[in-house]
């Protein structure tokens, strides 16, 4: 019998929207449940802190978990760490601070309040003094992605026609429509967040579990055995078929 993966998808400081997926998981697969995390676990929800004290303690204590590295998580280390506003993958007009990217919210969650009479400076400093170093170490050390078995665990996806590991960072946490157009198989069916659905969306070569808990829409759960695929919600298991792109 296959061991069961679980997935969850963008979470985007939603706390409680992650302690309900991990009540979930633990009901369906145990303590001991291999969970796989996809990446953004901070911006535009409320508790961003707390997502990752969470995460944090529990890879502390030992439990089965994969944190994978998602673009928020590396632009809210790069602002701290480096003064960086804006990552070169974003549009000219769009830096972390924007609220369509929810930096500020995540600022919030350390007690940094943002007015738009703030420096960039002025801001930074005060990140720096509230975002404690243990934080940047954990974002800094996640993984850009996890294989195991038939599945490809990354927050954006992959750039097709590359072999895994001369992929570059910046596609696994930013690429979008040369991977989401992209209809052939791959070696791996890739699970993936990064670009919000209204709902879990399967495509035969890709799963997407980025379902927009960041706009206050539920956190995409899933669990897989092989490349087989189901949703956990409030009834239980669910199972996701394919749909064409």
């Amino acid at each position: 019998m296959t061991t069961p993966i679980y997935a969850v998808g963008d979470i985007h400081g939603q706390l409680g929207m992650l302690q309900n997926a991990l009540s979930r998981i633990e009901a369906d697969g145990g303590p001991d449940a291999r969970v796989v995390f996809l990446g953004d676990y901070v911006d535009r929800g409320p508790n961003s802190r707390e997502v990752l004290d969470l995460l944090i303690e529990g890879q502390q204590a030992g439990r089965n978990w994969v944190v994978v590295k998602g673009n928020h998580d590396r632009m809210m280390a790069r602002f701290v760490q480096e003064c960086e506003i804006a990552d070169k993958q974003l549009p000219i007009a769009l830096n972390w601070l924007n609220p369509r990217l929810g930096g500020r919210e995540t600022l919030a969650s350390y007690g940094v309040e943002v007015t738009d009479n703030d420096r960039i400076y002025q801001v930074h400093e005060r990140a720096c003094a509230a975002v404690p170093p243990a934080h940047l170490d954990f974002i800094n050390a996640l993984p850009n992605y996890h294989q195991e078995g038939e599945l490809l665990f990354v927050h954006a996806g992959i750039r097709p026609g590359i072999p895994l590991p001369q992929q570059s960072e910046d596609d696994l946490v930013w690429i979008r429509q040369e991977f989401l157009m992209e209809a052939g198989p791959h070696p791996w069916l890739i699970v993936h967040g990064h670009t919000p659905v209204d709902a879990a969306e399967h495509f035969g070569n890709r799963i997407n579990l980025d379902a927009g808990a960041g706009y206050g829409r539920p956190l995409a759960t899933a669990v897989f055995e092989g490349r087989q695929c189901w949703l956990l919600t409030e009834c239980g298991r669910t199972l996701l078929t394919p749909s064409p792109l």
